[in-house]
């Protein structure tokens, strides 16, 4: 019976258009993956060779002070790109990878950014994220909607409904059909993207893959409880495109109004200004003012003289951490409102499937905004170790020469663990649960069907 229902299903033209559309658009999106993260090694390549050029260059033409070769020179940390990002770019696209920093005020350079069109970025990437939560759907939708509605509709919902001991185990095996024919495009899909984009198999690989199946079960769930309601096709194709408006588009966007009017982030303007303000002002103050400061952050340098009269290093890059202590606050706070953010969308998002989606696809990939927020802690790590290493080599005046140029390369920093820890599935389980429960009460409330 099962291979009967199958073989009405899969001659139709509609199905094999809409596999083919799934099977197509999901390989187009493994190749702008494949795209995306030779562009990151691309770039990675590009500013390693800058970095040496630079230092090599810098080092040439301000051998006789290192104070003043410091000034220019800039160090690179990169947030490692895994594979499996290349499956869900996520705001990777939108934020920077790489941080090439001085040892100047880091406020005023940690939210620099590439260079990008920003039509393309309104456009967004079409990367495998985006047809597994949105076009995915659609063509389930487009699969079951009329799934009894039809036969009902054409009178033959009889004929079918004697060939089986209960009408229900039909309507599963309808089910059955065509969410194996779906889960067959995207395994041949998502294991494609093992040699495309070269993502090893680990916990990262199993954990995006089953969270794609749970996303898909969801969908054939509503599905499942839309048809339950033994209404006509008409009917089930409005409620069932409705409701991926409302989960698909107008949630999230409630959502993201929600937390951008509930957590405003006023303070990422504040600490550029502060920033300034701060570093700009101490040329018209006392110095004895800025060094008492200084050294009461950094106390190890205590021992070096309180510059006087004229222009000073220790002065100078004292006024530029001044900058950075009296942005601190606000600094502190833009981190806390983002967390904030994070915590209370990924909170909000156990309730919203499409959501919770791509939150947690996203932070599979080391793509989401929690990955920016580790980075971007680690470049005040890595600035803050610069510091601490070259600011004793400029206040004694050290010969530029007696350093080792060659040794400081690109530095990298990884957020690759991931828990694959049952979680994670709980809110697609709860929804997979209470369609499943709600169209089974339903079929079997009504007995000519069941």
């Amino acid at each position: 019976m099962t291979r009967l229902v199958f073989h009405n299903f899969i001659r139709s033209n509609s199905v094999k258009i809409g596999l083919l559309f799934l099977l197509l658009t999901g390989i187009i999106s493994l190749f702008i993956g494949k795209q995306f993260l030779e562009k990151q090694k691309q770039n990675i390549i590009e500013t390693d060779v800058y970095q040496k050029e630079q230092i090599s260059r810098n080092v040439e033409f301000h051998k006789d002070d290192i104070g003043l070769l410091l000034y220019y020179l800039k160090f690179s940390l990169v947030n490692k790109t895994p594979e499996i990002t290349g499956l869900s770019i996520g705001q990777r696209d939108v934020n920077a990878s790489i941080k090439s920093v001085s040892i100047l005020g880091l406020e005023g350079q940690k939210y620099d950014t590439e260079l990008n069109n920003p039509y393309n970025l309104l456009l967004g990437n079409l990367d495998f994220s985006f047809v597994l939560i949105f076009l995915f759907p659609l063509v389930i939708i487009a699969f079951t909607f009329n799934i009894i509605s039809e036969e009902k509709e054409s009178g033959t919902w009889r004929i079918v409904s004697v060939q089986s001991k209960t009408s229900f185990k039909i309507i599963l095996q309808l089910f059955l059909v065509r969410f194996l024919s779906i889960l067959g495009v995207f395994l041949l899909i998502f294991f494609l993207a093992i040699p495309i984009l070269n993502i090893p198999i680990n916990a990262s690989f199993w954990g995006f893959m089953g969270m794609s199946i749970g996303y898909i079960l969801v969908w054939f769930g509503i599905c499942f409880g839309v048809a339950s309601l033994h209404k006509n096709s008409n009917f089930n194709a409005v409620i069932l495109f409705s409701i991926w408006i409302f989960l698909i588009i107008i949630l999230p966007a409630t959502v993201n109004n929600y937390l951008v009017s509930t957590y405003p982030v006023p303070e990422a303007l504040e600490t550029t200004l502060q920033q300034r303000k701060g570093y700009h002002e101490k040329w018209d103050m006392d110095k004895k003012t800025t060094m008492d400061k200084f050294f009461a952050h950094y106390p190890q340098f205590k021992n070096f003289p309180n510059p006087e009269n004229g222009f000073n290093w220790l002065w100078y890059y004292a006024m530029q951490q001044m900058g950075d202590d009296e942005s601190a606050q606000y600094a502190k706070e833009l981190q806390e409102k983002l967390e904030q953010r994070t915590m209370v969308s990924s909170n909000i998002a156990r309730f919203i499937p499409t959501l919770h989606m791509q939150i947690q696809l996203n932070e599979i990939a080391k793509s989401g905004l929690k990955n920016q927020l580790n980075f971007l802690e680690a470049t005040n790590k890595f600035h803050e170790k610069n510091r601490l290493y070259f600011y004793p080599k400029i206040f004694k005046s050290e010969s530029v020469e007696s350093e080792n140029w060659k040794a400081f390369q690109i530095e990298n920093f990884s957020d690759e663990k991931f828990s694959n820890s049952m979680g994670l599935y709980v809110p697609l389980l709860v929804f997979i649960l209470f369609f499943g429960v709600f169209g089974w009460f339903n079929f079997n409330k009504n007995k000519r069907l069941v």
